[in-house]
């Protein structure tokens, strides 16, 4: 099952549509470590009211019921992935500013956030902030400092999809592709009058002196990438442009557009991650792609193994001549033994008789010879 990410509220049956009992019971579980509390109305369907990364993975329903007198019981498996269609903004912003310090450069994002709230809620969108720097104006002597923000603005924000199905599979994802064209030009308009509106920020405290950082330059441009966590998996055939939320044991950095194989020395059992931390446990991973705790190790042991594994062609180099040196002196101890018994045969034999005798013994040689190398 694919759900869009903060698509309207999306319910799973736990029962078969035409299945009609009296007095069901509902059990739903997860398949994770640590099970999120799961909204479950008395129909017994699950229901996701604003469905995000981690809320994919594996769940099961198990339906009781009485029929004909008899307890009946049913299991139904679920293994649900998150996706979104493309679509977003990237802003580059251009304040200056006589100050270039974090004391003032936080109150004045804080208050930029803080302000960019009530945009967000009208436009059903999400502003994140994603960078922000400061470097001497050559332009301007009176205002020293320039500061560059750059915000990322996504269209999934909340109830930002009311007007699609989510269970109407054939015509859903038209619906969200142009739903999300025409949020992002509602939004960039939106931006562009905000900016206009909010040309200087005014920050003033009993602490610091007041400071005003005044906008000079504003840049929106569209993107068509995916979101961090998320990747082009050609998994969903109805969209196969859209991005899939990346498997445990994967990761995508935003804008990637690809799901690859964690390295080794992370892991991570969860749907969507971005970025890899190594572990801090003293636990490592024994092979890219490590998705359970299962396939961890001691720092200690795999360094143990990697050492014997280096150290395997030197005692190959030890081994083999001692192996070459006993097989020699076994070939010169059977051919001792073949002389000493040759010698020591009886010499009053017949020429006929010590002819026989001396066949005798060279068959009985050869035969000592092939049970040798049989041995």
């Amino acid at each position: 099952v694919f759900i869009h990410v903060e698509s309207s509220p999306y319910s799973l049956p736990c029962s078969p549509a035409e299945l009609e009992v009296a007095d069901p019971t509902y059990h739903w579980v997860q398949d994770r470590a640590a099970p999120k509390l799961l909204s479950v109305p008395k129909e017994g369907h699950l229901l996701f009211q604003h469905f995000q990364a981690g809320d994919s993975g594996k769940y099961s329903c198990a339906i009781s019921y009485t029929k004909h007198g008899v307890p009946v019981s049913q299991i139904f498996h679920y293994h649900i992935f998150g996706y979104h269609v493309l679509g977003g903004l990237d802003t580059v912003l251009l304040f200056h500013s006589k100050f270039c310090k974090d004391e003032w450069t936080k109150r004045f994002l804080w208050d930029l956030q803080k302000k960019l709230r009530q945009l967000e809620i009208q436009q059903h969108c999400k502003v994140q902030l994603t960078d922000t720097s400061c470097f001497p104006s050559l332009s301007n002597v009176s205002d020293q400092f320039i500061v560059q923000v750059q915000l990322e603005v996504s269209p999934f924000g909340p109830h930002w999809a009311e007007n699609c199905n989510p269970l109407d599979m054939e015509t859903v994802t038209d619906c969200y592709h142009r739903t999300v064209q025409h949020n992002l030009r509602q939004v960039q308009l939106a931006l562009t009058r905000f900016f206009k509106e909010h040309k200087s920020f005014h920050i003033a405290g009993a602490d610091i002196p007041s400071v005003d950082f005044t906008n000079e330059f504003v840049s929106i441009l569209k993107t068509k990438e995916c979101s961090g966590g998320y990747g082009q998996t050609k998994q969903l055939q109805r969209c196969l442009s859209c991005c899939i939320v990346c498997p445990p044991g994967t990761f995508s950095p935003p804008k990637n557009n690809q799901c690859s194989p964690r390295p080794v020395g992370t892991s991570s059992p969860i749907y969507g991650v971005a970025f890899c931390t190594p572990r801090k446990d003293g636990m490592i991973t024994k092979v890219p792609g490590a998705s359970s705790v299962t396939d961890c190790v001691k720092k200690g042991r795999t360094k143990q193994v990697g050492l014997i594994a280096h150290r395997i062609p030197e005692l190959i180099v030890i081994i083999l001549p001692a192996l070459l040196a006993m097989n020699f002196l076994f070939i010169l101890c059977s051919c001792y033994w073949f002389c000493r018994e040759y010698r020591t045969s009886s010499p009053r034999a017949s020429k006929k008789t010590g002819s026989t005798t001396r066949m005798e013994r060279v068959t009985s040689f050869f035969k000592i010879s092939r049970q040798d190398s049989q041995a």
